[in-house]
Parts: C-alpha cells; sequence; structure tokens
C-alpha cells in the first residue's frame, strides 16, 4: 500500500517550522516572544524552568519595551487545584483544546503574603511561587491577596499555554506582556524567536491531517507473524505514528481496527498500573486470529500530555487522586487526544469503514467526525490485575468506557 507524499504548502511549511523552533526554545528554557491572534504581544518561558535568572532576563527584556511585570499563566484547571480560582471556565471563554487561561500576576508589596514558609512576601512573581503554583507535586500553600484574571477566548495566553503543551512541559508559562509596537524591537535585541499565535493554533490539526507513509517493513510479531509496521510522520517532520497491519485486510470491506495510544510504562515495562499492555497484545492477537486487522500505534503518551507529565500524575495517585482528577490537576484536561491522525492513517490505508476494538465512545464519535465510519463496535475488555482495578473503575465511572 504505497502512498504518494502530499506537497506542503510553503506557508504551512513556514509556519511550522518556527512553531518547532519555539518549541525547542521552550524545552531549552530559553525566551520566545509571541505575537498573538488577540494583537497583543508576550515574552514567554516555561514555567517549570523559571529560576530566579530566568524571572530576572523576563523582567530585564520586557522592560526594553516598556513592558509589564512578569506574571504566571495556567489552566483553569490548574488554577481550580491549587485553589486560586473557585470553578472552570464557561465554554464560551475557553482557549483551544478546551482549557481555560487564567493569569496569576501577584504584585510586590505587603499585601502579596506568598506561599507559606517559602519568605516570598513582597516580591511579586519568585521562582519558589512559580513552581508551587504551576506544579502539583511540589509540596506547599499559596495564599494570595489577588482574584485571578481570566482570558476569555481567543488570547495571547491560551497560545502561550498550547505552545508548552506540545513541548510537553507543564501547561504554565510565565509571560511578560510588551507594546505590540515594540515587541520586534526586544526581540531583534535580546535574539529571541517569534512565533504567531495564529500559526501556534493551527500547528497540530496541519499536521494531523497531513500525515503520509514513511516507510513499510515486514516485521513477524509473536502473536501474529504475518505483519507490516508502516511508519507515518507528518510533512513537517513531527511524531512519527506507526500502523500495526495484520494479514491482508480488504480495503472493500469494514477492516477489524484497535487504536491504541503509546504507553512506554505499560507497553514496554509492564506496568501494573494500567491495562494499556494486555489491551495492545490482546489486539494483536484477536485479529490474527481473526485473520486480519490493523492496530494504529499513535504517539499520544499519558493520553496526550506526555510520558514526563504523566509520572507526575502517578505521584498524585500515589497520594490518593484518579487518574482522572490527576491530569486536571497537572492542569490538562482529563484526556488530550485526537482521533484525527487514526483517522488520516486508516483512509491513507484504504480504509474508511471499520469494526472498532475499542471501550472509548470517544473513539467512535471523533472517528466518525473526521470521516470514517464505524459500522460496530467491539468490545475490548480484559481483568483487573489487583493494581489497576481503581484505574478500570475510574475510566468507566468518569471517562465513559463501556467496561
Amino acid at each position: 500500500m504505497s502512498l504518494a507524499a502530499e506537497p506542503i504548502s510553503p506557508l504551512l511549511r513556514t509556519a511550522s517550522r518556527s512553531v518547532q523552533r519555539a518549541v525547542s526554545e521552550l524545552r531549552r528554557g530559553d525566551l520566545v516572544m509571541l505575537q498573538g491572534g488577540d494583537g497583543r504581544a508576550l515574552l514567554l518561558r516555561a514555567a517549570e524552568m523559571a529560576d530566579a535568572p530566568a524571572l530576572a532576563l523576563v523582567r530585564q527584556a520586557a522592560a526594553q519595551g516598556g513592558g509589564g511585570e512578569p506574571a504566571l499563566v495556567v489552566t483553569d484547571k490548574r488554577a481550580i487545584a491549587a485553589g486560586l480560582l473557585a470553578q472552570a471556565v464557561e465554554p464560551a471563554q475557553a482557549d483551544p483544546m478546551g482549557a481555560g487561561t487564567v493569569v496569576i500576576a501577584p504584585a510586590p508589596g505587603p499585601s502579596n503574603k506568598g506561599p507559606s514558609s517559602q519568605g516570598t512576601s513582597g516580591q511579586g512573581l519568585t521562582p519558589d511561587l512559580v513552581r508551587l503554583l504551576a506544579d502539583p507535586t511540589r509540596p506547599g500553600h499559596a495564599t494570595l491577596d489577588i482574584t485571578p484574571i481570566v482570558r476569555p477566548f481567543p488570547s495571547a495566553e491560551g497560545e502561550a499555554l498550547l505552545l508548552v503543551k506540545l513541548a510537553r512541559l507543564l501547561p504554565a508559562v510565565v509571560v511578560a506582556e510588551v507594546p505590540a509596537a515594540r515587541a520586534a524591537e526586544v526581540a531583534a535585541r535580546n535574539d529571541l524567536l517569534t512565533v504567531r499565535g495564529a500559526d501556534v493554533q493551527a500547528y497540530q490539526a496541519a499536521g494531523e491531517s497531513t500525515l503520509r507513509q514513511v516507510v513499510e517493513a515486514s516485521v513477524p510479531l509473536l502473536d501474529a507473524e504475518d505483519t507490516r509496521l508502516i511508519a507515518f510522520r507528518a510533512p513537517d517532520g513531527g511524531v512519527e505514528h506507526l500502523a500495526i497491519l495484520i494479514g491482508n485486510p480488504d480495503p472493500a470491506q469494514p477492516v477489524l481496527a484497535r487504536l491504541h495510544s503509546e504507553c512506554f510504562t505499560g507497553d514496554l515495562l509492564g506496568s501494573l498500573r494500567c491495562d494499556c499492555g494486555a489491551q495492545l497484545r490482546g489486539a494483536i492477537r484477536e485479529i490474527a486470529a481473526q485473520g486480519s486487522g490493523v492496530v494504529l500505534y499513535l504517539a499520544q503518551e499519558g493520553r496526550n500530555i506526555g510520558l514526563m507529565n504523566k509520572l507526575r500524575a502517578y505521584r498524585l495517585q500515589d497520594a490518593g487522586v484518579d487518574t482522572v482528577d490527576a491530569n486536571l490537576m497537572v492542569g490538562f484536561e482529563a484526556d488530550e487526544r485526537t482521533y484525527l491522525p487514526a483517522a488520516t492513517m486508516l483512509k491513507a490505508l484504504g480504509f474508511h469503514a471499520v469494526r472498532l476494538m475499542t471501550n472509548n465512545p470517544d473513539k467512535l464519535s471523533q472517528l466518525a467526525r473526521w470521516g470514517v465510519q464505524v459500522v460496530d463496535r467491539v468490545p475490548h475488555i480484559f481483568p483487573a490485575n489487583g493494581h489497576n482495578i481503581a484505574y478500570l473503575r475510574t475510566k468507566a465511572e468518569k471517562a465513559g468506557h463501556l467496561l
């Protein structure tokens, strides 16, 4: 099944390049200039890397352009968990990917009590305060005499949060607004990369809808010897997804299919905290027994929050939080996945109708949304192992899985 490579437009290539470079800068702990879709300009730095020198650089660069003091931006879910917001942002105010945006700007002075035992009173935004409010795995409590600002959609702050999500960092960012008219001057003076908020918003969907086949190889598996792996990647060089094609399924007939999000701990290490490894191997065995089908192995670790953030969520689960609330406390949605990559891959392989092995109704609705017909749901259930009973119960009760 060969695929013709879809050409990538010069505009998309330029936009993707700037977003990828911005992601790389943030992961290195560097400053980035964001030109927001709302016409505002923000200096930004990933919150988890905002130590004292980093905050000083943000202040210095902002001052050069007549900008304001640094503020911390988190999702509404994180603000609720930190005790700074009473309830989630209304959908009409929500930023892309479902996250409401909350700006926390403690002003210097005696009214800022700071986090307990942190000694930050009167210093505005400090490294200890940033890490405490951004990272739920850090012990402590913050008492601030401020009212968090909720930014309505669209906002530069929302685009900044989406950018750090793409970087697989904590969904929290230190920002300082500078006058838009002076943003280019400040960026040039400090040798900063500039990225447009509109490009950040368009980046993920653009990559997922332009996935193309890179290579195909025969890889006999323990439970399915007649197997080929087909690797897909977006033209801009983004993340890779795999199709595990078993046998020779007929594209004219609904194909038996499983959408499986990668799970390093479950798939590779055999973790008992989840049922991912059992689901992956069970799907391969069942498809082989049926004669043919496909497993799509999607690069969406931890419901698409990344391995490091999944481990942060595990820390919270160790303290008694369930798997859904743990993701919310870290600052993400309960499930950050989109199944546009799966639909793109299926259609590229010639499959437009599937018999889907799943317990997750969201997969059914999303595939239908992206143009793949689901003619049947095939239950895919495995017994609890003694360690994942609460995990399975939470998936059923809070995520609506049909177990």
